[in-house]
């Protein structure tokens, strides 16, 4: 073959080749426009759009009073697209841009206006389509950067972006924030009323559709989600926050006096089970604690003394004593250990007598004695009470307790029975012990306790909860008259004496434990404090236990334990009037009312409301005059005219200066009491300023 044919023939070959390679690509091409164009063109849209969740606000949970404890507000991210369509106009955005700077500096107060500008003119020359301008900025915030230049030529296309986020807030901070609880992204499980009902409280996720810009940045195409998410439920708690805030106090100031380490305290309302406070500090640092842990429903720890109200009502139960028994408090041996009372023997007394003492020795002579040769037949009791069951509370965290029987590889048949008698060799928490107490009280009534009792969406009940029933009858109604007889008195000739009170009967417990401390065991002296109880006693309302662990110095439960016990008992009797003796209901008329200052309707109304006293009123205003007439004392309305003084005579300092300060009036004070006498006449015409004395008596 000549050079040239071999030449023609390798260029047909090539262009051949050529010509079936670029019909491959155009049959390609058909096939991917024409065949496969829907799957691609969808690729094409997700890879630029898609759809994001927007997370739901949640709902609210309330205190027992309708006090807010914890809330989700809205909270923002602000960016700027720099060529939304109401500011592309280069003229547009030069002329305003330093307006908007100067704004934003005078806000934030974080920039200078010309380092704002020049923030602003660099994202403009970068084509910045969702620039970062603030975060967490609240709404009320966001209203006011809405009017700024620029970003008031539209909401959607002034250029600001304004991203919702919801942020978590306790109204009262630190109040009941353990039991309140929290959920994030970093915690798998919540933790408190938050985490347990986080189905409810949580709400529907919303959808927003956004769109991805440059850097791989995603930005939402509309100012507001394509599908709205819907908020969650509301939760009325049993928390009380005036009992919570009195709880938290007490407990604070003793853990200080006392420098321990931790403690807790629980309220319960004794009917309903429903608990109205609880606390729990540690100390983490000198003289400072905080909320850590949830000692009350998972602090597990032997209970001390407080247990021997479970192992006299068993001996009652069983007939084995009864309170006039006697019985000797000296030393009780038994093999491996003798049992002694720190305070030493009180010689031979009454079974209600070496209750009320607290002594070891006697209880556990006396349960050693009778149970020692049928030792489940104690344990048994134990068991029916479901003291080594979980509560099953609505909130997670709660301690797995520990109560042995002789079936336990770790029962000692020598020692283990006496030792369990005054609370050893066994693991409760403060909840279970008082729940116990609150049963004794609640006349053999034996309920969980509950934290949450009602479920409410859009201000309608969903649903509501009461307390689960354990035990119907604990024991019989005899042996509960003798234990609450001697639960009284602990109070009245016990170790509690000092602690009672002329007002009230109060009925409870102490306890003192010396508790173990990891590979130190027993002999690293530590105490646990405790007091339980209920108040009043012949009528019971409220069961309350105070525990502390490892107070310096004192450790004896009546001098630690004892006065936050107090304190919160009598400040709650205090401001409970339904406690008090029955008060005599009064049928008040017009003309006989008990005299009481003038002023505030709302606050007189109050005292007379509390009191059980009826009475009628003429006057509708906010406030009143009082008028001295031959029958008694009348309410007349106080109009409250501009410009004309008013009469405060007979009112409260309080109120003659809340009135006085409104009308615009400086005013002198001379003396004390109820206002008998002012310098300016009621009626008279005044100006803004003008001096007004006031004499009181």
């Amino acid at each position: 073959m000549s050079i040239r044919a071999n030449i023609l023939l390798r260029v047909y070959l090539s262009f051949g080749l050529i010509v079936l390679f670029a019909v491959a690509v155009l049959v390609r091409l058909c096939d991917v426009q024409f065949v496969e164009g829907q799957k691609w063109r969808a690729m094409a849209d997700s890879l630029s759009t898609k759809y994001v969740s927007v997370e739901a606000a949640r709902g609210n949970i309330y205190s027992v009073d309708g006090s807010l404890l914890a809330t989700s507000i809205p909270e923002y991210e602000l960016r700027m697209d720099t060529y939304a369509g109401g500011i592309s106009d280069k003229e547009l955005f030069d002329s305003k841009v330093d307006s908007l700077a100067f704004s934003l500096s005078r806000f934030f107060k974080d920039k200078s206006s010309k380092e704002y500008s020049r923030y602003l003119r660099a994202a403009r020359r970068d084509s910045a389509r969702y620039l970062l301008i603030r975060r967490k900025v609240g709404y009320q915030d966001l209203k006011t950067i809405r009017t700024f230049p620029l970003f008031n030529v539209g909401k959607y296309t002034g250029g600001l972006i304004a991203v919702q986020q919801n942020k978590r807030i306790l109204p009262f901070k630190y109040l009941a924030a353990r039991t309140i609880g929290y959920k994030n992204e970093n915690v798998s499980n919540g933790v408190g009323l938050e985490g347990a009902f986080g189905e409810y409280i949580n709400g529907e996720s919303g959808k927003r559709l956004v769109q991805r810009i440059s850097g791989g940045v995603w930005m939402p195409v509309n100012d507001e989600a394509e599908i709205a998410p819907k908020e969650g439920a509301d939760i009325i708690s049993t928390i009380d926050i005036n009992m919570q805030d009195l709880a938290q106090n007490a407990l604070e100031k003793q853990l200080k006096l006392s420098d321990a380490h931790h403690g807790a305290v629980i309220l319960m309302e004794v009917a309903t089970g429903e608990i109205r406070a609880i606390a729990n500090y540690t100390r983490v640092a000198k003289g400072e604690y905080k909320e850590t842990f949830n000692y009350a429903i998972a602090g597990n720890q032997d209970p001390g003394s407080t247990f021997k109200l479970a192992s006299y009502m068993a001996l009652l139960e069983d007939e084995k004593v009864d309170t006039n028994s006697m019985i000797g408090t000296g030393n009780y041996q038994v093999p491996g250990k003798l049992i002694k009372d720190s305070h030493g023997s009180i010689g031979v007394v009454t079974v209600k007598k070496a209750f009320t003492e607290s002594s070891n020795a006697a209880i556990a002579q006396m349960v050693n004695t009778h149970y020692r040769n049928d030792q489940s037949a104690f344990t048994d009791h134990l068991y029916r009470w479901h003291l080594n069951e979980k509560l099953g509370l609505q909130i997670p965290g709660e301690a797995q307790p520990v109560v042995k029987n002789p079936n336990n590889k770790s029962w000692n048949k020598n020692m283990t029975l006496p030792q369990m008698a005054y609370g050893y060799e066994m693991q409760l928490t403060p909840l279970k012990m008082l729940s116990f107490y609150n049963a004794v009280a609640n006349n053999g009534k034996y309920v969980a306790p509950i934290f949450v009792k009602e479920i409410r969406k859009l201000g309608n009940p969903i649903e509501q909860f009461k307390a689960r029933v354990i035990n119907d009858k604990i024991c019989s109604d005899a042996t509960l008259g003798k234990l609450r007889a001697m639960l009284e008195g602990v109070f009245t000739e016990g170790t509690g004496k000092s602690l009672a009170s002329k007002f009230y009967k109060i009925a409870g417990k102490t306890g003192t434990a010396q508790v173990a401390d990891g590979k130190y065991g027993y002999t690293k002296k530590q105490y646990q404090s405790s007091f339980c109880g209920y108040f009043p006693a012949d009528n019971p309302k409220y069961s309350l236990i105070v525990v502390i662990n490892e107070p310096k110095g004192a450790y004896y439960a009546a001098l630690v334990a004892g006065p936050p016990f107090r304190e919160i008992a009598d400040r709650i009797y205090a401001r409970d009037a339904q406690m008090y003796n029955a008060v005599d209901e009064h049928l008040v008329g017009n003309t006989q009312n008990p005299e009481a200052k003038a002023g505030q309707s709302k606050a007189v109304k109050k005292v007379y409301n509390a009191f059980g006293i009826k009475a009628l009123y003429a006057a509708k205003s906010d406030y009143f005059n009082a008028v001295d007439t031959n029958n008694g004392v009348v309410y007349e309305d106080l109009s409250m005219l501009k410009g004309v003084m008013p009469n405060v005579k007979g009112m409260g300092l309080k109120d003659a200066l809340y009135l006085l300060g409104n009308a615009g009036l400086k005013t002198r004070v001379k003396g004390s009491g109820k206002v008998m006498g002012q310098s300016i006449l009621a009626g008279s015409k005044i100006g803004k300023g003008l001096l007004v004395q006031i004499e009181l008596q």
